[in-house]
């Protein structure tokens, strides 16, 4: 008579085993749903882009208007000066005061910029010709970099005239003329001869040491210095954000053809009327000079 075996046992994972298992998977998914959440551990997350180290922000302000009127130099006598280029307010004139300038409107990208900037106007065979871009940066550069750590506001008001509107001969003229895109071209204090289809453009910076007292003087220049060995004279003791204009025309070849109200390229000066609300630009210093960041018009890093 034919017997069947017995049935072959199924085996089974020890229950220790598969409870170690499970615990395993389920710490597993714990700490990678942590990690994620802490923006650590996602493999497809984007890297934060590197923080760029210049002490940097800045201003893009369109041409606004054209006057001959200075308010900082002849305030309050309309048409007693050459013809300037006005950028960022729209209502300077002869007689703006630091109130105007707070509660009227900018062009400049930040909006919340309501200074006030303005050059001799450019011409080419004697008709003005106003800049396509012109930006105003705001660094910390041209001190140490202790003095960049300790660098102050730019304080509510502060009218600053940079530059040489009378100067007779290149010598005398701390303005900077060159070719956008062409380095080709030797940078020079008088109109150069660009390239054509390129740009002609003026570089222009202010003095960066505030006497920590005037808001203007006399002659407009001496409340402010520039650095001495890297650092403020005592004369001068307060460091404050290095304005530079950069200003570009569309405008190239034969620079017989240029000149300025003022006259000759080294005659190129600028002019600075503050209005920067308060908390702005102290949060500017606070973000982007004293800890040497890169930042975009809106004052946050780029």
């Amino acid at each position: 008579m034919f017997t069947a075996a017995p049935p072959t046992p199924r085996r089974r994972r020890p229950r220790r085993a598969a409870l170690a298992s499970a615990l395993t998977a389920l710490l597993g998914a714990t700490l990678v749903a942590g990690a994620v959440r802490a923006g650590a551990a996602d493999p497809v997350a984007a890297a934060p882009a590197p923080i760029v180290r210049v002490a940097e922000f800045v201003a893009d302000c369109p041409f606004s208007h054209r006057l001959p009127d200075d308010p900082i130099v002849f305030p309050g006598l309309p048409g007693a000066s050459h013809m300037h280029s006005f950028f960022g307010s729209r209502v300077t004139n002869a007689h703006t005061d630091v109130d105007d300038l707070i509660n009227a409107n900018s062009n400049c990208n930040p909006s919340v910029d309501k200074s006030s900037y303005w050059i001799p106007t450019f011409y080419v065979n004697n008709q003005p010709v106003e800049p396509s871009i012109a930006t105003f940066y705001y660094l910390g550069e041209g001190v140490r970099s202790d003095v960049t750590a300790r660098i102050q506001p730019l304080p509510l008001g502060l009218r600053i005239v940079a530059g040489n509107a009378r100067a007779t001969d290149p010598a005398q003229s701390i303005a900077r003329w060159s070719c956008l895109h062409h380095g080709e071209v030797a940078p020079s204090k008088n109109f150069v001869t660009c390239p054509a289809g390129s740009m002609i453009e003026s570089y222009l910076d202010f003095p960066q040491c505030w006497d920590g007292v005037n808001l203007d003087s006399a002659n407009h220049q001496s409340h402010m210095a520039y650095p001495v060995n890297n650092a403020c004279p005592a004369s001068h003791p307060v460091p404050v954000p290095k304005l530079r204009q950069v200003i570009r025309y569309p405008a190239n070849g034969d620079p017989s053809r240029f000149r300025l109200a003022s006259g000759a390229g080294y005659t190129m000066h600028g002019d600075f009327f503050n209005a920067w609300p308060v908390a702005e630009m102290e949060r500017r210093v606070r973000d982007c000079i004293r800890p040497v960041i890169k930042c975009g018009a809106n004052g946050t890093p780029l």
